[in-house]
């Protein structure tokens, strides 16, 4: 969510005494998150843009937590969209809020909490300043990493207002943290345990007491703040690396997971995925074979599935393909790009460093075709995913006469230089294929490159059942007979 660079779109109170005059009233953002959920809910709005795959899992249970008023952890393995679902909190709040014009900590105009603000308060009355944030800059997040201070997070003596005269226990000397600056907002803290156990510890009263500690000394901040966190679950336990005592402060444990449908899978790459940008159509048939790559992936022995295969593996997978069908029609002179089936071969060698192979799956054994175990998995693997989406999408067609044409010695050249005219042509026209192109979302009567990717696929189908025979020629592809 940007923030905004210019003011409220409306005139808005500018004083204490305005705001009063207004009819404003002051909610706690837990109580603002709660009234504008249900607002949501009430009007048929869905709460949670961008979010795929967990309407019936995750989202009621994250709703049922915010109802109740909780901080919140999610966990869940690398790339399940904890981050992302996270940020959306953010949509909740009100859009503007007041806050006292330059107060360190944002405080509302009606309770300030810091010195300085109790003071300015009591000085002004109601000619005390107002100004507005936009709920973007409520949400704060921090990516938990070892190096991370008490400092960064609660806050520290500032040396340079100590030197300026004020007494080392004097309030105002304190450098607030990232939580207390967070005051009225959300503060989110991803790969929670991987703050060290001091850190933790230093969170304790900020959850529970809603109170910091510095140096020593405790200032006694009334701290308005909805604490979420992200975590792996194996972490997350005691034998991890989180401790018990802030474990147990959490008022809702959300569990994550990957789609859970092929069809939210391939929802979640086409909305990721940044395709407009690189320039090339990869269709939903060429989504779902990479959605049904990734769950292959997460469902091998050859995969470490403590590490997970994140959906951005999915989305990293399908711009490769966009950018080999982008060299493609360059190097092919076609106008437009349009993937197929030959540009998947681009994928087990560029993104094979995503992934985390079991002991035994290294890579320093080679395979008998010269490729070493880890590209023989993925290869292997990706064909599957062809072969299951064909095997879906063409479901009680009968690709008989397709086979018998090829058979006959119609044979079929594809590949980085062959462009989708060229596969087309290499065929007579067949009745069939107008059903091939439907059934892989083609117009029969459109463009080449979807076409050609739909005849590709279905040929590419043909040979993983064996109905038809494939070679490699000069770095092209050649479908020809079985028994050819």
């Amino acid at each position: 969510m940007a923030v905004p660079s210019n003011t409220p779109p409306r005139p808005l109170p500018r004083t204490l005494g305005a705001l009063r005059a207004a009819g404003h009233e002051e909610r706690d953002v837990k109580g603002e998150l709660r009234t504008n959920l249900l607002d949501a809910l009430r009007a048929g709005r869905d709460p949670w843009p961008g979010i795929v795959g967990f309407a019936d899992t995750v989202v009621p249970r994250l709703e049922r937590a915010l109802l109740a008023g909780h901080d919140i952890v999610l966990l869940g393995e690398r790339g399940q969209g904890k981050t992302r679902l996270l940020r959306t909190l953010a949509g909740l709040l009100d859009e503007w809020t007041p806050v006292i014009d330059g107060s360190e900590l944002a405080e509302h105009p009606y309770t300030p909490i810091t010195p300085a603000s109790i003071r300015r308060a009591a000085e002004l009355g109601d000619e005390l300043p107002v100004g507005w944030r936009h709920r973007s800059e409520r949400y704060t997040e921090k990516l938990a990493t070892p190096d991370t201070s008490v400092g960064d997070l609660v806050g520290d003596v500032d040396p340079v207002k100590v030197a300026e005269g004020r007494s080392l226990g004097d309030p105002e000397t304190i450098h607030y943290g990232l939580v207390p600056r967070a005051h009225r907002g959300i503060v989110a803290i991803n790969e929670l345990p991987d703050l060290a156990e001091r850190i933790q510890v230093a969170l304790l009263n900020v959850m529970e007491e809603r109170d910091i500690q510095v140096r020593g000394y405790t200032l006694r901040l009334p701290l308005d703040v909805l604490l979420v966190a992200s975590s792996n679950p194996e972490d997350y336990t005691n034998r991890g690396r989180i401790i018990t005592p802030l474990k147990d402060r959490f008022g809702a444990e959300i569990r994550t997971h990957y789609p859970r449908e092929v069809s939210a899978e391939v929802a979640l790459v086409a909305q990721e995925a940044d395709l407009a940008t690189i320039g090339a159509q990869v269709g939903p048939p060429l989504l779902e074979v990479l959605a049904r790559f990734s769950r292959h992936l997460r469902s091998s022995t050859a995969i470490d599935q403590r590490s997970g295969v994140s959906a951005r593996f999915a989305v990293a997978a399908a711009e490769t393909v966009a950018g080999a069908a982008m060299r493609r029609a360059a190097l092919t002179g076609e106008d437009s790009a349009v993937a197929r089936p030959v540009d998947l071969e681009a994928v087990p060698d560029v993104l094979r460093g995503k992934l985390e192979f079991e002991s035994g799956f290294d890579g320093d054994t080679a395979g008998t075709d010269g490729r070493d175990e880890q590209a023989e998995v993925l290869i292997h693997l990706l064909r599957r995913a062809v072969a299951d989406t064909a095997r879906s999408r063409l479901r009680g067609l009968d690709l008989a006469p397709l086979t018998d044409e090829v058979s006959g010695g119609h044979r079929v050249v594809t590949g980085e230089r062959v462009p989708a005219t060229d596969v087309l042509a290499a065929l007579p026209e067949l009745p069939v294929l107008h059903d091939v192109a439907v059934r892989f979302d083609a117009d029969p009567a459109g463009p080449a490159g979807p076409i050609a990717a739909a005849v590709e696929l279905a040929l590419e189908s043909l040979y993983l059942t064996r109905k038809l025979g494939k070679d490699t020629e000069n770095g092209s592809t050649v479908y020809r007979g079985s028994a050819q």
